[in-house]
């Protein structure tokens, strides 16, 4: 793994260090810093490929930081904090987390799932959220570039990820959702395991990212949870795009 550039957001200084010697024997370009006008700062002139973020930051809340990351300098994220309440967990993770690891942490597991996150991303062959640019994961398919997919009401431009319900305003989907729901309209109506949609050969037994990224989809698409017909769960294997999709030149 090339070297990744990577943000620590923890304003206690013993705690970050720990953080840091986790990290960098793995190849962690690692910078850290206290607060999260310190982090948006920082993200301004080196945009980070990864974050590691507290949510008890002394000046914000590091929920508030993770929305605005992934709206302004979108990277892979991993929270690190004392919250330890579901409901964190679970906001966390629909605002674009790809991780949520509770204090204390062992500094080696923190590093195993550091790993599972970029490996996945660079296996993917875009660097999944923040390494690459939209038209630039559209382009690793010839087929999809500048194309346009319809299913249903809704059309998806693959190389701007514009995605439209008849003629309302677009929506906004992160990186690593364009890359999902590229994934499966590239292949409707097939079966689809966790690998296959992370783009590597095996997930750890804890990485439910694609989980979480399923039901992020789910709700943009408008998508009921509990009886879903267009991205449908397929217990033990994975899932299938339900909906016929046609692909059209972009006008």
């Amino acid at each position: 793994m090339s070297a990744v550039p990577t943000l620590i957001v923890e304003d206690e200084p013993d705690v970050a260090q720990l953080i840091a010697r986790a990290l960098e024997p793995f190849g962690f370009a690692v910078t850290l810093v206290g607060t999260a006008q310190a982090a948006l700062a920082h993200c301004e002139t080196t945009p980070p490929e990864l974050a590691i973020i507290d949510l008890g930051l002394p000046d914000r809340d590091g929920l508030d930081l993770l929305r605005e990351l992934q709206t302004r300098y979108p990277c892979a994220v991993i929270i690190l904090t004392g919250r330890a309440a579901v409901a964190d967990r679970v906001l966390g993770l629909e605002l674009g987390a790809d991780d949520y690891l509770v204090k204390p942490f062992d500094p080696r597991e923190l590093a195993a799932r550091a790993k599972t996150v970029m490996r996945r991303y660079q296996a993917a062959g875009s660097g999944e959220k923040g390494a690459a640019t939209p038209g630039a994961i559209a382009a690793t398919n010839a087929a999809d570039e500048r194309q346009v997919a319809h299913f249903g009401a809704w059309r998806f431009d693959a190389a701007t990820f514009a995605l439209v319900r008849d003629d309302t305003e677009p929506l906004t989907l992160s990186t690593a959702e364009a890359e999902l729901l590229l994934r499966f309209l590239r292949q409707p109506n097939r079966i689809l395991s966790r690998e296959q949609l992370a783009g590597v050969r095996a997930l750890e037994a804890y990485d439910r990212s694609i989980d979480v990224r399923v039901s992020r989809l789910r709700k943009k698409l408008g998508d009921d949870p509990h009886a879903p017909k267009i991205i449908k769960t397929v217990y033990g294997a994975g899932y299938l795009f339900a909906l016929p999709v046609t692909w059209q030149a972009a006008s």
